[in-house]
């Protein structure tokens, strides 16, 4: 899968969001080192802590469709807004976490304005991670 085709998927999963306070659109697709995606999209809720991201959303996905060895290669995360105008947005912390454990050396794109904005490996997006456990 090229990463063309892991950023359709992730504009794909934004469609299905689920963001009526937020007005925030997130769809990710993750890869993973079979070759499989993986997809989430945002789904918030009016107790705002219990809300989700697309991006656990998906890893959830492939961690149930591959066991808890899956090893994640690649995520894309893309967001429209109200206006459906494409947004850059990076992983939350929590999210960093637990691709850094799924995936210590997956590179993460951001995705706006129709294109790969910025690409990192998660490493860099997350420095100073909690010690992992696998």
């Amino acid at each position: 899968m090229t990463a063309t085709q892991l950023d359709a998927q992730a504009r794909q999963a934004l469609t299905s969001a689920y963001a009526p306070y937020s007005r925030l659109r997130v769809g990710a697709a993750v890869q993973s080192t079979t070759g499989h995606i993986y997809c989430g999209c945002n789904v918030e809720c009016a107790s705002f802590p219990i809300g989700s991201c697309a991006e656990r959303a998906a890893i959830a996905a492939a961690v149930l469709a591959e066991g808890p060895a899956v090893e994640l290669v690649a995520v894309a995360i893309c967001a429209l807004d109200d206006t459906d105008t494409e947004q850059m947005i990076p992983p939350c912390g929590a999210c960093r976490q637990l691709i850094l454990e799924l995936g210590p050396s997956a590179q993460v794109s951001f995705l706006g304005q129709g294109q790969v904005r910025l690409q990192m490996a998660i490493g860099s997006l997350l420095p100073q991670a909690f010690k992992l456990l696998r």
